[in-house]
This record gives structure tokens, sequence and C-alpha cells, in this order.
């Protein structure tokens, strides 16, 4: 079925803007140029040199995941990858602290099915540092595994387990495994595996594991960075060269099944919309396959201009949401299309519809436009990725994944020549051969879960097998070799940050431009700042500021959602519009080779939208959903009742914290009230643009004269927000908000501070760091470390402008929620009295502000954020570069200070949401009195 696109008039579309830039000339721009040897021992090293900032990224990658787990260890490589983070022989104790102390970002471990890895970004003069941990996790790991150890991070993983089962649609990756794949296929269970296999983990399955997969040769070592070849080969040869081989590694074969006939199961859970689901399995990255069939899925569901979107959702309005997708494996992957459909609409008759949909598609194949955007898109989003050394897009992940699965660190560069390459003719064939095999078709439809669907996770619920008796000796799993002693290096001297310069200047409307180079890639990333936010929503109707950001790429006086969507694609460019609490932006990141254009796409959506009545009601059907959708999700339900609680409605920040607003106020807003709000906010007296990226401020003003400049405000007033604290006592409490069958509870309390974001309270927020900001700090260390009740904790102070508040937030399982309140209770207020600050912590803190700052602003993207929070707060241009000396004079006193000033533990409000017969009679034992919360609006 096709659907109508009206009539645009050629005068009215027409742009002098440049033609997009050759698929060809894209690939040509993507390049990690590289040198590679090996040790003797086995160990692959990649090294690539990028001198843009003073890190390197260190990332190692061990070919071996979930998929490597015999029968009954399941759950047991991730698990492993904790352990790998609480010390070796030479380096006992949280690697956490470590991590943070050498200043490092983008740091973490992961576990997939094929693989699992640890990578982190570091100063250049940390280096040595960095290379010392890995390789003693690496050589020197068993030594400092212990009982006590496995027991506090089986109990960590398992509440990471329920956390992921808390969530909507939570139980569905179990069902598609069992579905999809044989019984004893190596694919067919989670990676976070079974409750009985993590209980059933022993020390001697640690050790096991450990001799068996962690050798150099089952590993590759990627660096990064501010490094070259021969640097890498002395120092990689000190601190790996003598970690001894491990066995030859084994491969764990996985064919590629297909479905005897097409199969098809109801699940039932408690979410908004009917989801659907289509899943094949489908060959894994080598084959030449996957970037056909990725360009396939893409033009059917995953492109903004999709066959579904335009279909199901702007056509015939039967959905709200709509994917198609590849989740690549080493050995296959899994396709999945996804329909949410429409609250109201006949989810069995969107489901044929969807069918015949696709056995159209299959049949007839996309058109060459349609491949060409998708093309695009995939390009221009690996461009922007690599922009970054490390982190889990860049350039030193590109190179190792392509080592471990392909044997080829370039393979990302014929991937993409594939995708360049691609035709209407090949995708199509992909697409028939792949996807017209017989599917899983999965319903998850609002409803109580089954315990059938349940015990597809693997949810054991009986008593843990790790709880010994005390008296009793741990089981012993033989006895360690001795540690080998090697000392811990020394950091290198390391240079503060240089902030780019920030250059500014003004169109002739009076438009303030601020602008820095970061020409590390050929991408440019703008921002059209306005002072409004979600602080500025009408509070008669809530959700007015929302839903005017989403309209705004959905239609304008010259194009319609279709047109702006396909003219995205083709420029590789994304234009994105959202609201903070204090700000709406509206950014694009474009090519730079097709920059003109896309600005001139960018400026038709802020200046000219249309607001289409049929538009309007589409996009309130979704953010009605959305809406429904938040009252199912843990966070998103205490996001929604604290706020009020805190602030009082009157204030512009007592609003749910989602941004979505209220179903009565999307329900309420008319055309005219979006019209209205866009007048008096989005305009050109109440708007600063930001730019960053590869070009100059002497390129980029012209094109802004051109798009901007003549941009008049209208006659009406520009909006205010009146920001004034009302007299209303606001007592500590605990707010339980049911949510029948959680695997775990919710934690989130907060407190208002008393301090502006525009009092830059920079003492208080590093102060946070020590209490519940960072990685090692008291509340996690305590919650999921010491009792491994959570697999996280903290506390937040976001950057507003006016009042910031304290919030305190814990996922935790459901037996120790009360317990949890009162441990984190007494933290807070140890932390205020009796346990300030020690020397330890603030010397961890501040080495970790300080030496992490290069690493946190490697991309125009960085530096965009940072010189926008720099003009929202009221800061100075060269702030970041100013801030090693402030951190350096702050004591532990002034952390102190600053935290028993701004915190008073006895007025945080608490709210909880979990399955309110198992939590209510722990909530008791706190002490504070207990009301039921709802969300009745």
């Amino acid at each position: 079925m096709a659907v109508a696109v009206p009539a645009i008039s050629a005068a009215s579309a027409k742009t002098d803007a440049a033609a997009p830039a050759a698929l060809s000339s894209l690939v040509a721009a993507v390049n990690i140029p590289y040198e590679q040897f090996t040790l003797k021992n086995g160990l692959r090293v990649i090294v690539h040199t990028d001198r843009k900032a003073p890190v390197v990224a260190v990332s190692v990658w061990y070919h071996v995941g979930s998929r490597f787990e015999p029968a009954g260890k399941t759950g047991f490589a991730h698990l492993f990858e904790h352990l790998m983070f609480y010390g070796s022989e030479n380096a006992d104790g949280p690697f956490f602290g470590r991590l943070e102390d050498i200043g490092a970002t983008d740091w973490n471990g992961t576990t997939w099915f094929d693989r699992t890895n640890y990578f982190e970004t570091v100063p250049t003069g940390a280096l040595d540092r960095a290379l010392f941990l890995e390789a003693d996790r690496m050589g020197h790991l068993l030594g400092a595994v212990t009982q006590a150890k496995l027991d506090t991070q089986r109990g960590v993983v398992q509440n990471e387990k329920r956390m992921g089962e808390n969530q909507p649609y939570g139980l569905v990756e179990y069902a598609q495994l069992a579905a999809m794949l044989p019984v004893g296929h190596p694919y067919r269970h989670s990676t976070i595996g079974s409750m009985a296999d993590l209980n059933a983990a022993s020390l001697a399955d640690v050790q096991n594991w450990f001799k068996t997969h962690y050798g150099p040769n089952n590993a590759v070592l990627v660096l990064a960075g501010d490094i070259d070849v021969a640097t890498a080969k002395a120092k990689v040869e000190k601190w790996f060269g003598a970690i001894p081989s491990g066995p030859v590694p084994k491969d764990v074969d996985a064919t590629v099944p297909t479905l005897p006939r097409d199969a098809e199961k109801l699940m039932h859970d408690n979410v908004a919309a009917t989801r659907l689901y289509r899943n094949w399995i489908v060959p894994g990255v080598n084959s030449a396959d996957l970037p056909q069939l990725d360009l396939a899925m893409a033009v059917f569901g995953g492109l903004k201009s999709s066959r579904l979107d335009n279909i199901l959702v702007r056509g015939e309005k039967v959905a709200v949401g709509v994917s198609a997708s590849i989740q690549p494996f080493e050995k296959l992957s899994i396709a999945e299309i996804t329909v949410d459909v429409k609250p109201g609409q006949d989810a069995a008759a969107v489901g044929r519809r969807l069918d015949q949909l696709l056995a159209d598609y299959l049949a007839k194949g996309p058109t060459a436009d349609e491949v060409q955007r998708a093309a695009t898109r995939q390009l221009s989003g690996t461009i922007g990725g690599l922009e970054k050394v490390g982190g889990f897009s860049g350039k030193a992940v590109t190179l190792a994944e392509g080592a471990v699965y392909s044997g080829d660190p370039g393979k990302y560069k014929k991937d993409l020549a594939l995708y360049a390459a691609a035709t209407p003719q090949s995708v199509g064939a992909a697409a028939r051969k792949w996807l017209g095999r017989p599917v899983f078709r999965l319903t998850v439809a609002p409803g109580e879960r089954s315990a059938e669907d349940n015990a597809l996770a693997g949810n054991a619920t009986h008593r843990p097998a790790f709880f010994r008796d005390p008296k009793k000796p741990a089981p012993s799993a033989g006895t360690p070799p001795p540690p080998t002693k090697i000392a811990e290096p020394a950091i290198e001297p390391v240079k503060d940050l240089e902030f780019p310069e920030v250059e500014h200047a003004t169109l002739k409307n009076g438009i303030p431009i601020l602008f820095a180079r970061r020409a590390t890639v050929p991408v440019v990333r703008v921002s059209v700042a306005f002072d409004a936010g979600n602080a500025a929503d009408d509070k008669a109707k809530l959700g007015t500021a929302g839903l005017v950001t989403a309209l705004l790429d959905e239609g304008t006086r010259s194009r319609n959602s279709i047109q702006i969507a396909e003219e995205q694609e083709r420029l590789g460019a994304s234009i994105s519009a959202g609201n903070g609490m204090d700000t709406t932006n509206v950014g694009l990141y474009a090519l730079k080779p097709n920059l003109d254009a896309s600005l001139e796409l960018l400026a038709d959506v802020i200046r000219n939208p249309a607001f289409d009545p049929k538009e309007v009601e589409r996009l309130r059907g979704q953010v009605l959903t959305r809406i429904a959708a938040e009252k199912t999700e843990p966070m998103p339900i205490a996001q929604r009742l604290l706020p009020p609680l805190l602030y009082g409605e009157a204030h512009p920040y007592g609003i749910p914290f989602t941004g979505s607003g209220t179903e009565s106020g999307v329900k309420a807003v008319t055309r005219a009230d979006l019209a209205a709000f866009h007048g008096k906010w989005i305009r050109p007296d109440n708007a600063t643009i930001f730019v960053t990226g590869d070009t100059t401020l002497a390129e980029i003003l012209p094109l802004l004269e051109k798009r901007f400049g003549d941009w008049k405000s209208p006659q009406g007033e520009r909006g205010s927000k009146l920001f004034r604290m009302d007299r209303m006592m606001r007592p500590a409490r605990i707010i339980l908000v049911d949510k029948p069958q959680s695997p775990q509870s919710l934690i989130l309390a907060g407190l208002l501070t008393g301090k502006r974001g525009t009092d830059n309270p920079l003492t208080l927020l590093t102060a946070n760091e020590v209490l519940g900001g960072s990685s090692t700090s008291r509340l996690i260390m305590d919650l999921r470390e010491t009792k491994g009740w959570a697999y996280s904790a903290g506390t937040a102070m976001p950057g507003v402008k006016e009042t910031i508040p304290l919030l305190v937030y814990a996922p935790v399982q459901t037996d120790k929620t009360g317990d949890s309140i009162i441990a984190a209770r007494k933290d807070i207020a140890e932390f205020l009295t009796s346990k300030g600050t020690t020397a330890a912590e603030r010397n961890q803190t501040i080495n970790s502000q300080i030496l992490s700052l290069p690493g946190s602003f490697e991309t125009s993207s960085d530096l965009l954020g940072a010189m926008m929070r720099n003009r929202l707060l009221g800061r100075p241009d060269d702030f970041y570069e100013k801030l090693p000396g402030i951190y350096r004079a702050m004591t532990p006193v002034d952390l102190d200070k600053a935290a028993r000033e701004a915190i008073d533990p006895d007025r945080l409000i608490w709210v909880v949401v979990g399955d309110a017969k198992l939590v209510r009679p722990q909530l008791d034992a706190v002490g504070l009195p207990v009301e039921t919360g709802t969300l009745a609006d």
C-alpha cells in the first residue's frame, strides 16, 4: 500500500544547497591506519596513532563469551568478568578506584555471546599504570580471588539480572532464544545466565575458566591514541611479555538453524502497548549477506522514513512505534522487526497487516533511493563514532572486533564498501533469502506474567547455595600458585587540560554564536538552544513543551514529515529536538560535505513548523502511549512522582522529570497552544547557536547568516519563567508504589539543597562524588560491594540552572528493600557527621576529576556540551581550563563543609516502586511514615 505524500511545489521545496556527497567519498573518509605485532606468548597487539588529545584507549578483547559455557554453567563468563574488576595479585581490591585514580574515562567491561572485553581511555602519562593493571589480571589473577569475592559478585550479577527483568518486555530475550535455537545450541542461553547456575559456580570453576580462556594467546590488545608502534612494543613487552601462553583456544561452532515451520507465542507483561515481534536467525558477521540484510531491515523498519513508519505509523496510524534491525554476533545474528500497536487497535489485525507488508516488500524489494539513504545513514554513523579513540564505538573497539571475529582489524572498511556498493537487487535478494524462511512471531500483550514465562528466565526460588553456615569453612579450590611480585608503576606527569579556544560572533539579527574547532573527523555539530525547556511547560497543559519539540521535524510549510526524514537520510544528517529542564535544544549532526544543505533543513524545521492537525493527533497518541509506558517502568514511575513532592506543583521544576507531561495536559493541548508556545519560546531573541567540529568560524558564519540571519522575532512577548519556592512543609516520608510481580524494588529519594546551578557549587558537587557520584562512592561500595544487594546505587545532583536537588537511587533485591533504605540513610548521616571525607577519598576524587579532563573533551560532541553548560550556568569560556587549580585547593574539610551546609538527610523523601505485599512489611523498621503512592495522571 502506498502512502500519499502531499505535493510540494518546486519553488517552495527548492534549495540552493549542493547535492549530497557520493557514498564512495564517505567510505574514503573512514580510515583507521594501524600496525600490528604478536608477542611470543601469542598476544596480538594492534596500534593506531591519533595525536588529537593526550590520551590512549586501551582495549583488551578475550575471545570467550557465553556461547563457550558448558551445560550447567550459564552466566559464568559474565560472572567472571565481574571478578576481573576486584583485584589481582599485585593490585588487590576493586579496580574502579584504581581507574578513577588515573583519570580513566570511557572505562568498562562487557560480556556477550562471543567475547569479553575490558577497556579504558587514560591520560598518556598513565598508560603504563593501565597496562600494568590489564597485564596483572591477565597473568596474575587467581591468587587474589576469594570465596567472599565470588559470593559478593554472584549477588551483584543476580541483581543485575533482576534489574533487566524488572523492565517491560524484560523476559522477551529468553523466549526468543528458546523458540529459535535448538536445545544444546551454544547461543540458546542468555549471557546473564540462570539463577541456579550462578548459585552453583565455585572457586574451582573460576580457576578452570581463567586457565582455559584468559591466556594471552586468546586475547587481542588494541592501543589507540597518543602513542606510536615503537613505544607500544616496548611497553607491551614489558608488561605482558612474561605471561605464559594458555591452552590452544578451541572454538565452539554454531550453525545457523532454520525453523521447520512458522512458530508463534503469546506472552503477557506489565506493558502499555502490545508489541509484535518477527524474528529469524540469520548469518554472522563474516557473511557477505549481513550488510545487505542490514540495509534491507533499515529500509523496511529502521529508517525514520521506513516502509513501516510511513504506512503503519504515519499513514494508517495503527502503530505508535516500529523498528527493524540486525543484532550481529560472530557465528549467527538475529533479525528482528517490532511493531508497537496503538492502544485501541486490534493487535491481531495489525499483525496480519505487518505480514502482508513484509510479503510485498520481499516480493518487490527496495528502491535505489531507499538503499542509498540506508547506506548513507550507516556510513555517516560510522564516521561519527570514530571520532573517539575508545569507548563503545571508537577506533579501538572497531579494530578489536575485526581482529577477534574476523582475523582482520580492517574488516570495518570492507563492510563499509559493501554498504556503499549495495543495489536494490543485492539487498532484495538477501532479504528474500533470509527473511523468506519460517518466522518466529511473538506477541507481548498487557497482563500478568505467567509462571511459564518466568521459568524461561531460569530464576530459582530456592535459597541460594552460596549462603553457607559461617561456622563451616568454604570449600577449597586448591592452593593457587604464590603471587609474582610486580611493582605498580608511577604515573608520569599529565598536562592539565587545554580547552580549545571558544570564538564568538553575532548574526545580524542578534543571535549569539559560540564556536570551537575539532577537526578529527569530517563532521559538524550545531545546537540551536532556547531558554525554554520543560520548566517552560504550560502548567495547565503539561506536555505542551514536549509535544512542540516532537512535532518540529514532523512537517514544515514546505516539507512534510516523510520528506524531512528522507532528506536527512540522503544527507547523512540527523536533526534532534528535545527539552532539558532549562533549555530546548534543536541539534544537527552533519557531514562536512553536506553542511549547507543540512543547515537549510535545520533552519526550516526550527523556523517554519506546520503543526499539521493530522500530525498533531498522531504525535499526541504517541506521547500518551509513552506516558502510559512510563507508568509501567520503575524509574520513570518514581521520576513522575517525586518532583512535585520536592518542589511543589507551582514551581517550574515541580513536574515529571521525564518531560512527557500528564495525560490530561497532553489531551487538552490544541494546535493553537502549540503555535503559541513556539512563538513565545522558539524565537531568535531567545536563541543561542553553538557549533563544533570540522569547520572554522569564518566558514560557518556565512552559512548561519544565510539560514538564520533574516529570522525576525514575532510581535508577542518572549516567554519567562518564575522561580519562587513556596513555604509548604515537606516532611520526610516513604511513598510506596505497588508494582506487582516486580523481581526488584526501585528506590528514589530526594531533597532540595538550596544551591542553584548558577552558584557553581563545585565543592558540593565534588563532595557528592565521595558520597554517591562515583563508582567507588560510599553508597555503591556499601550496597553493591559489601552487601551485594544492588547492581547500582548512588546519588546525583542534576545540573539545573536554579535549585539543585540531591537524588538518591538504588534498584535493590526485593527482600532487602527496607534494609537498603536503612543502610543508605546511615551511610548519608555518617558522611555528614562522624565519618566525613577521608584524605584518601579526597585525593582519589580530585585525581580523577583532574586527570579525566583530557579524555572528557575528546570529541566535538563533548565540546558542544561543555560550551552549552558554561553558557547556561553563566561560567566563563575558560572554566574547564581553570578547574584543575580549583580542585587542587579543595581539602576534606572543604568538602565536608559544603555537604553539611546543603544536605539535611532528615528531609529526604523516599519513593519505593516494588511489589507492595512483599515490601510493605519491611518499611516499618525504617522509622518514617509510609504512604501509598499512585499515578492517576
